[in-house]
This record gives structure tokens, C-alpha cells and sequence, in this order.
């Protein structure tokens, strides 16, 4: 897979801390510069709230796999076999950090063998091939949240395990269940902890897979940047590790891009 290209900066909501800390430094900086601009002022200016949300990440490679299939759908697992997975993605205005109405959250990724829908057997394996499975998108509500439900993904050769993404704004639903139009407005992957990958790479179908793993840290693509480079947080939907996991995540674009 190539190396990243396009990169341009799009934000993700950061940690309780780290947007405290980068809030107080704002606030501090403007107070010393109002205080040599207008040294009579004695009402106290305040930062916008939105400033203490987000923080700055990068944007990734589409990567060879993607088809423009433009599938409107919030299950895209097609009945592949595989670890549950919940993804709830939050969508927000970078200026204002705002949740964003009816953004189209797209994805794709591979099965538990490694094989993209439309390209089966690039990565070993042979299966039944209906190219559209793992692939799909929804509309955000004004919430700003998507949710999309699919299996845990596997992994091909010299890339880690990742879901890829797209948003897209003012697109137009269709009756066959596609979208046409709209822009294209950002482009990333979303990545899993190593420790639970470990796990569930122990399990059925995902332990047949063939070919070997690359680890999260080995991993060309993901920079080690955690939620700022799309690592999701996960929560366990169960006691056992089969019975799998929410992905969640904060992205914020830019929606004039």
C-alpha cells in the first residue's frame, strides 16, 4: 500500500486534560495580549467553549481497494463471519467543533481472511466474492453520530488491522439505497488496540487467516498518534471476547474542504 498522501489537518477530540491544558494556554495568551492592546479594559474577555474540544490530526490514504459503490446502509457485514463490531462516529465541524447534520460516514475494510469485497484472493484466500461486503455508509444526525455495525476486521499483508473512511457533505439519497454527488471532505483509517486484536486474532474465522500479521507499532501508515491518528477507543459488548466491541471516535472536518 502506498505511503500517506494528501495530508492536510482535520481534527479529533482529544483527551479531558489535554483540551483543559490547550483552553488555559488560550485564555492566557489572549489575556497578555488584550492587556497591551487596552491597558484601561477591566472586563474580563472568554474564550470560545469550542476551543477546549478538539485537537489536530492527519489525514490518510484511500488505499487500492475503495469502489464507488456509494452503498447507504448501517449494516455492511453482508452475514461475514466475525467478531461483532459496533462503530458510533462522531462528526464535527472543525471552526466550531458542532456536531455536522447529514454527513455521509462511509466505510470499507477487509473480512476476517484479509479479502476486499470485489478483489478476493489478493490477499491468499478464496471465498465467494459479491463485492459489496464490509462496505457501506450512513447519514450522521444532528447529533453528529453515525452508527455502523460489521464484524471485527482482519488483516492482509504489510498492514495492520484498520477500517477506511470517508465523509462526505451534501450528498443526495437514492432509491436504490445509494448517494450521488456531494463533497468529498475527508479522507482517514481508524485503528484497533493491539491488545484486543490479540485476541480476537486467537478466534475463528480470524486464526485461519494465512498470512502474517503486522502490528499496530510496525504499521506504515498509523504514526502512533493514537485517537489523534484515528485509534479507536473500544468497549467490550460482552464478557468474552466473542462477544465484541464498540468503536468510537470524534472526527472533525472541515466542511467547505
Amino acid at each position: 500500500m502506498p505511503a500517506p498522501i494528501g495530508r492536510r489537518r482535520v481534527l479529533i477530540a482529544g483527551s479531558a486534560a489535554a483540551a483543559a491544558a490547550g483552553l488555559g494556554a488560550a485564555v492566557a495568551t489572549a489575556g497578555r495580549a488584550e492587556a497591551e492592546a487596552e491597558p484601561q479594559a477591566t472586563s474580563p474577555r472568554v474564550a470560545p467553549a469550542a476551543a477546549a474540544v478538539c485537537t489536530l490530526t492527519k489525514e490518510l490514504t484511500e488505499g487500492p481497494y475503495y469502489l464507488e459503490h456509494a452503498l447507504v446502509r448501517s449494516d455492511v457485514s453482508e452475514s461475514k463471519p466475525g467478531i461483532p463490531l459496533q462503530l458510533a462516529l462522531t462528526v464535527v465541524d472543525n471552526a466550531t467543533c458542532a456536531p455536522l447534520d447529514k454527513a455521509l460516514v462511509e466505510i470499507w475494510y477487509c473480512d476476517a481472511l484479509g479479502e476486499y469485497s470485489g478483489f478476493v484472493g489478493n490477499n491468499g484466500h478464496q471465498e465467494p466474492d459479491n463485492g459489496k461486503f464490509l462496505r457501506g455508509g450512513v447519514l450522521t444526525g444532528t447529533d453528529g453520530i453515525a452508527k455502523l455495525t460489521g464484524i471485527y476486521p482482519g488483516w492482509y499483508r504489510g498492514r495492520c488491522i484498520h477500517i477506511h473512511l470517508k465523509v462526505h457533505t451534501d450528498v443526495t439519497l437514492t432509491s436504490d439505497g445509494s448517494f450521488t454527488g456531494g463533497n468529498e471532505i475527508h479522507t482517514g483509517q481508524l485503528f484497533f488496540s493491539e491488545t484486543v486484536t490479540q485476541a480476537v486474532a486467537k478466534l475463528s474465522p480470524y486464526s485461519t487467516n494465512t498470512v502474517p500479521r503486522t502490528t499496530l507499532d510496525a504499521d506504515g501508515i498509523y504514526d502512533g498518534g493514537g485517537a489523534a491518528s484515528g485509534l479507536l477507543t473500544l468497549t467490550a459488548l460482552g464478557s468474552s471476547t466473542s462477544a465484541g466491541y464498540k468503536g468510537t471516535l470524534t472526527v472533525g472536518v472541515d466542511p467547505d474542504a
